[in-house]
C-alpha cells in the first residue's frame, strides 16, 4: 500500500472517530436515551382514558394489529403507535385544549406526517364514554375494513371495562 493511500485511510478513520465522539454525537445519544426513559415513566403512569385504550389494544386483541405505547419517534414520545399500519392513535386531553399546545401538537403532527405516519385523534372524554366509537375509528384508520370483534373480557353492558388482574383495574 502506497504512503498517500496509507494517509487517506488514516484521516478516514481518524473523522469516523471524531465524528462518533463529536459533541454533537454525544448530545444526540443523551437526547434518545433521555426520551426513551421518558417514554418508560410516561408507561408506568397512565392516565385513565390511556389504561381504558390500552386495555382494547393491547396483546393484537384490535384486528389482529400490534399497538405500541408511549413510543418515542424522533425527539416526540406518542400515545399508541402500530408501525405495520404507520398509524399514530393520541388520546387528547383537557391540555390539548390550549392554544399553544394545539399548535405544539399540529406541528409535531405535520413532522412526523412528512415520514408517512398517519394520525388518529381523538379526546380522553370519546375514549372513556364511547370506546367502541373510538376503536371503530382507529381501524378505519388504519384500512382495515371489517368491524371489530371485541373479546368478551372486553365486553360488557354499555361499553368496555377493565379487566381485573390486568393491572389496571
Amino acid at each position: 500500500m502506497g504512503k498517500v493511500e496509507q494517509e487517506s485511510m488514516t484521516d478516514k478513520s481518524q473523522n469516523s472517530r471524531t465524528s462518533e465522539n463529536s459533541p454533537g454525537a454525544f448530545r444526540q445519544h443523551y437526547q434518545r436515551n433521555a426520551i426513551k426513559l421518558i417514554a418508560r415513566q410516561l408507561r408506568h403512569r397512565p392516565t385513565q382514558s390511556e389504561k381504558l385504550l390500552w386495555q382494547a389494544l393491547r396483546k393484537r386483541q384490535l384486528a389482529e394489529l400490534k399497538f405500541l405505547r408511549q413510543h418515542p419517534i424522533g425527539p416526540s414520545i406518542i400515545d399508541f403507535y402500530c408501525h405495520e399500519k404507520s398509524l399514530v392513535v393520541e388520546v387528547d386531553g383537557g391540555i390539548h385544549q390550549d392554544r399553544d399546545v394545539k399548535e405544539r401538537d399540529q406541528a409535531r403532527q405535520e413532522l412526523i406526517e412528512m415520514y408517512g405516519v398517519r394520525f388518529y385523534r381523538c379526546t380522553s372524554e370519546q375514549v372513556e364514554h364511547d370506546l367502541e366509537v373510538v376503536l371503530e375509528g382507529i381501524l378505519k384508520a388504519t384500512g382495515v375494513g371489517n368491524p371489530p370483534s371485541f373479546p368478551p373480557s372486553l365486553q360488557r353492558e354499555g361499553g368496555f371495562t377493565i379487566v381485573k388482574g390486568s393491572g389496571f383495574s
